[in-house]
């Protein structure tokens, strides 16, 4: 008989699909709350979510949401911080903290024994960071640091520069960082301003997984979070996306470079019909050594050693790119070959062992995400705000099972990407 692979995955990773009791609920204030209970770990994550990101900044302050991110850590009303650096790793745990063009997200990683003390560090960041001058005006220069280092990394430099000539006239185009101008000009006053308008309870969610009751979690945040502003709706920019927002373009930069540096892509209106779909191409171009991208560039014609697509989900709108790292003669061919495997028909005429290996691919790579307590955190969050509810896994995997080859077809026609595709090389200077 042959062997049914989805069934092995599906039975491999029961305790995964079943994971424990998920939960919904809501403070007060308004402060959403998800929690999935987990009683095989030995450890909680938890992060706390502010639907604000570097669409929210100033046009003026480009940069403010990420600094508002760094600025949390220099100082509370009861930590200095020294304090907030050492209070978590002294017992074993971890904090971080990221932006992006959407959200921002504190979170804590710690063994299920000293949960009171995340929480009350998470809520102690959100609620009351002092934001000291002097440490501010500190932290301006590592900012630009990272900054630096972003203007020193090719490969991920070209992303920002991307966004930023596709949509010259919308929040999505501005650079998460911001710029060494605008950083400069940030004060106090402006990241107190930004606060108060978007770490209010209704923008905000908090997102716990591990070995912890949901009662408990509630506990923990009618105790910490209640103080956060439940009167004040919160001043999110307009999300809404109209595809004459995005300029195509093509475009050569002269740089000091050894290698060429080449991102196509385009994007399109959100469209939940083809989410699945879209999940699908990207695993098709470049999800594991068997993809398109890296047969077609590395092993049947070595033109590549770093070449993969990406694909990023917007609350309202989509966008594909492709990048390749490459030698300059053959840019000509690299880039023939990535048009011709992002054809429509490309996809449409699919085998069925083709569509369910990428299939297979998906799903075990979003099974496997789950291993990982972050990612579960994270994935949950992400659901939240861009659903508006948590997705469970199993929902996840029979979507991408019903998924046909036309539909991919479909999905990669409604980028648009023979008419309306961006193309930035960042081209070596000659020696």
């Amino acid at each position: 008989m042959p062997v049914d692979q989805n069934h092995i995955l599906m039975q491999h990773h029961k305790h995964l699909l079943s994971p424990g009791p998920i939960d919904m609920d809501r403070l007060a204030n308004g402060l959403r709350i998800y929690s999935n209970t987990i009683p095989y770990v030995n450890s909680i994550t938890a992060g706390i979510w502010i639907n604000a990101g570097s669409r929210e900044d100033p046009s003026s302050r480009p940069g403010l949401a990420h600094f508002l991110e760094h600025a949390v850590f220099k100082g509370t009303r009861s930590r200095d911080y020294i304090a907030i650096a050492r209070c978590i790793e002294q017992v074993g745990g971890y904090i971080d903290a990221f932006t992006t063009k959407e959200n921002t997200c504190v979170y804590i990683r710690c063994l299920k024994e000293h949960s009171e003390l995340a929480f009350d560090l998470l809520s102690d960041l959100v609620c009351n960071p002092l934001l000291p001058e002097g440490e501010i005006e500190k932290e301006k220069e590592v900012i630009i640091e990272e900054i630096h280092g972003i203007q020193d990394s090719p490969d991920e430099l070209i992303f920002d520069h991307f966004d930023e000539l596709a949509f010259p006239d919308h929040p999505i185009g501005t650079s998460i960082l911001g710029t060494e101008k605008s950083i400069d000009s940030i004060s106090p006053k402006n990241l107190r301003s930004f606060l108060d308008r978007h770490y209010v309870a209704q923008n905000m969610l908090l997102t716990v997984i591990g070995n912890i009751a949901h009662e408990d979690v509630m506990l923990e945040a009618e105790k910490r979070f209640n103080s956060l502003d439940g009167q004040k709706k919160p001043s999110s920019s307009e999300r809404t996306f109209k595809q004459a927002y995005y300029r195509p373009f093509l475009r050569r930069d002269i740089k000091q470079l050894y290698q060429e540096h080449l991102l196509f892509g385009g994007t399109a209106e959100r469209n939940d019909g083809h989410f699945y779909s879209l999940l699908l191409l990207n695993t098709i171009l470049s999800g594991g050594m068997s993809s398109i991208l890296n047969l077609e560039l590395r092993e049947k014609n070595p033109l590549a050693y770093n070449v993969y697509s990406s694909l990023t989900c917007f609350d309202d709108t989509t966008m594909l790119n492709v990048y390749a790292g490459i030698d300059p003669e053959h840019t000509d061919r690299v880039l023939e070959s990535i048009k011709n495997v992002l054809k429509p028909e490309t996809f449409s005429s699919l085998s069925t062992d083709e569509l369910l290996a990428a299939k297979n691919r998906l799903k075990g790579s979003m099974v496997m995400e789950t291993e990982k307590m972050t990612n579960r955190m994270a994935k949950a969050a992400r659901d939240i705000f861009y659903f508006g509810r948590p997705v469970d896994l199993k929902e996840k995997l029979r979507g991408i099972e019903a998924v046909r080859a036309e539909d991919i077809a479909a999905a990669a026609a409604s980028l648009n990407l023979d008419t309306q595709a961006s193309l930035l090389i960042y081209e070596p200077a000659e020696n």
